[in-house]
């Protein structure tokens, strides 16, 4: 497991009590500070294939063709090179998908149908998410597994004795680029009364501990 820290996110924290502030004083339009959740329904990256992402290290196989079996990083932009292909897009995309993608583009320079081509990922490093306000260690954290909340809070070093445990936020960002807002009570996670809000972290998760 590696783990990686980063600044306090003071910013996000200015914002939930900027935009808590602007409604007591209607500035703005009531925005509610959390979404309706639903645990047992909630997202879970365990019951869905795995979503490649930047820094993971793939490992492609061409069967019978040694020169185009290689292990690539995803670079920053999102693509990894290939002999004969050149660069192709594969972050945001399952290893199946990706996998598609080289057998169609290898159909123009291998002939062979009989040819099986295999993509694997064989190295994870792009599942991370940030544990932000009051905790000991605030930053930004790296898994090589799937992480639950009330593990990524120990991660960070557990909770302070100013935090508000009872009213835990989870940001998750959604494919259509809004962020669901989950409201999590920390104490009854830690107790085992409510083990449904213990949820998995997805990739690109923040925890806020007022």
């Amino acid at each position: 497991m590696i783990l990686r820290r980063s600044a306090p996110l003071r910013v996000l924290q200015a914002l939930l009590l900027a935009a808590v502030a602007a409604a007591a004083v209607g500035c703005a339009p009531e925005v509610p500070l959390y979404d309706p959740a639903n645990y047992p329904k909630e997202f879970d990256p365990r019951a869905h294939e795995y979503v490649i992402g930047v820094g993971d290290q793939l490992r492609i196989t061409v069967w019978k063709t040694p020169d185009m079996t290689v292990t690539e990083t995803v670079r920053p932009d999102g693509t990894i090179t290939l002999p004969l292909i050149g660069e192709l897009p594969a972050a945001d995309r399952t290893a199946i998908e990706v996998r598609d993608k080289v057998k169609t583009e290898l159909a123009e320079y291998i002939k062979d149908e009989t040819a099986v081509v295999t993509v694997s990922v064989s190295q994870v490093n792009s599942y991370r998410f940030v544990v932000a306000g009051n905790v000991s260690r605030p930053g930004a954290f790296t898994s090589k597994y799937f992480v639950t909340v009330a593990e990524a809070i120990a991660m960070a070093g557990g909770p302070t004795k100013f935090a508000e445990t009872s009213a835990v936020l989870l940001l998750r960002p959604q494919a259509d680029g809004k962020v669901r807002r989950i409201p999590l009570d920390y104490d009854k996670i830690a107790s085992m009364e409510s083990p449904e809000q213990n949820l998995v972290l997805a990739r690109g998760d923040t925890i806020y501990v007022p």
